[in-house]
């Protein structure tokens, strides 16, 4: 089974499994991580924004439009920034880590 790493608000690393097809944002539900997800994945907001770690930035589908209209609404936003309902795991993203912005005040 893949694996991601959730790096929490606080610093935590949290290793989890990473079923195939399933998005960031899922993913995150299924093990209690807090990435809100407000509009549940239709991207209709940016309350999954999560930043991508460097290393794995460059191996994620390219944003589309509206997903960087979205993004703009981010708080915390970050070059590496994307949404976590967008990116979907794959055999390549194995070990994917993502970091948890920091809380909106």
């Amino acid at each position: 089974m893949p694996k991601m790493v959730f790096i929490e608000r606080d610093g935590t690393h949290k290793e989890v499994d990473a079923p195939l097809g399933l998005s960031v944002l899922e993913i995150a539900h299924r093990h209690g991580v807090d990435i809100e997800g407000a509009c549940e994945g239709s991207l209709a907001c940016a309350t999954c924004h999560v930043i991508v770690d460097g290393e794995w930035f460059g191996k994620l589908a390219a944003t589309t439009e509206d997903e960087e209209d979205m993004l703009d609404l981010a708080f915390d936003l970050q070059e590496t920034s994307r949404l976590g309902c967008q990116i979907v795991m794959t055999d390549a993203l194995d070990g994917l880590v993502v970091k948890l912005p920091a809380a909106a005040k």
